[in-house]
């Protein structure tokens, strides 16, 4: 879709300055036509959900106006569009999404907006399933293929379990490798702001790097390796940082495991000497209360970053991946300098 721009008639500009009350002495008008030049029209970008929303915002600046396609408090995995918001794409210059991740989102784009469609998952490097603890743990074949390996003791009757992890962006660096992608994508469809996106992407891939340093940092020694989680959106955290993930449910929270599963899960809590099991928000912590209420430890709360709300421990992603980062502090009993 071509970007446009909108440019107020002279006679509608001098409407509007004689209602403000304008002078109309040429020095007053010189300088109402300095401050109040009619700004150059905004890209439409719609973003798949909250990830792509911040980053195609802040990339993006004044430059565009990005529409959220899951409200904050939905669930991204259980999002529905109605007719509205599908029809809503066709204005769109630009819609961010996850290939894979949405379902109905896959469907909206390829039937509203397929030339306007910038899928991600290319640059986020999808690696992890659900079967897999939080590693890669892939190696080359003798043709250059990276293999993955899933391990028998995780709950490998999770319906999708060898579905690809999606949540990129609780690893910093995946998530600043989408940004950068983004960054490429608003030149082409916008080359005039190609300097604006730059140095915007550039400050934003930055804040990524010192969160990415504060991890780094902060989980480098800890009592506890295994991340025992209400369901498997971690891996990504977990690989970068040396964790072990045990997803409770699989990677969709509704994808519950069977008592015989919950009874592996709690002997294995106490075996590990694991002190900390992590529900969610957005997400019932039903479960999680009941495998820490069979293994006496406590809960706590890990947000994946799916969304922001009022209950959120944070305005924003970096405010949460902070407190994201103390929780596991805390429950993983990390030492700092």
């Amino acid at each position: 879709m071509t970007f446009t721009l909108r440019i107020a008639s002279a006679a509608a500009l001098v409407a509007v300055l004689t209602a403000c009350g304008g002078s109309t002495s040429p020095e007053s008008s010189t300088t109402t036509d300095t401050n109040d030049a009619t700004p150059a029209a905004q890209l439409e970008v719609a973003a798949a959900f909250y990830p792509l929303e911040l980053a195609a915002a802040r990339i993006g600046g004044e430059r565009v106006a990005v529409t959220p396609m899951t409200k904050p408090g939905v669930e991204p995995h259980d999002l529905e569009l109605t007719p509205k918001d599908v029809a809503a794409l066709a204005s769109s210059d630009l819609v961010v999404y996850l290939a894979g991740f949405q379902p109905a989102v896959d469907d909206a784009v390829a039937s509203t907006a397929p030339d306007a469609g910038f899928d991600v998952a290319p640059f986020a490097r999808l690696t992890i399933t659900a079967a897999d603890d939080g590693h890669d743990h892939g190696h080359e074949d003798e043709h250059g293929h990276e293999e993955e390996h899933g391990h028998e003791d995780e709950a490998e009757e999770h319906e999708g379990e060898g579905a690809l992890d999606p949540h990129f962006w609780l690893d910093p660096t995946r998530y600043a490798e989408v940004a950068e992608a983004i960054r490429d994508q608003l030149t082409t469809v916008d080359p005039d702001g190609a300097a604006e996106y730059t140095a915007n992407a550039t400050a934003f891939v930055a804040e990524l790097d010192r969160i990415d340093g504060e991890f780094m940092t902060g989980l480098e020694t800890c009592t506890h390796r295994d991340l025992v989680t209400g369901h498997a959106a971690f891996a990504y955290l977990a690989d970068r940082y040396d964790l072990h993930q045990v997803g409770i449910a699989g990677l969709s929270p509704d994808n519950e495991p069977s008592p015989a599963q919950i009874r592996d899960l709690v002997e294995h809590v106490r075996e590990a000497g694991v002190t900390t099991v992590y529900a969610e928000t957005l997400v019932s912590p039903a479960l999680t209360e009941t495998i820490a209420r069979e293994a006496g430890v406590q809960v706590k709360v890990l947000d994946p970053i799916e969304g922001i709300t009022d209950e959120s421990a944070g305005t924003d992603y970096f405010e949460v991946m902070t407190s994201n980062l103390q929780t596991l502090q805390a429950g993983q009993e990390c030492t700092t300098s």
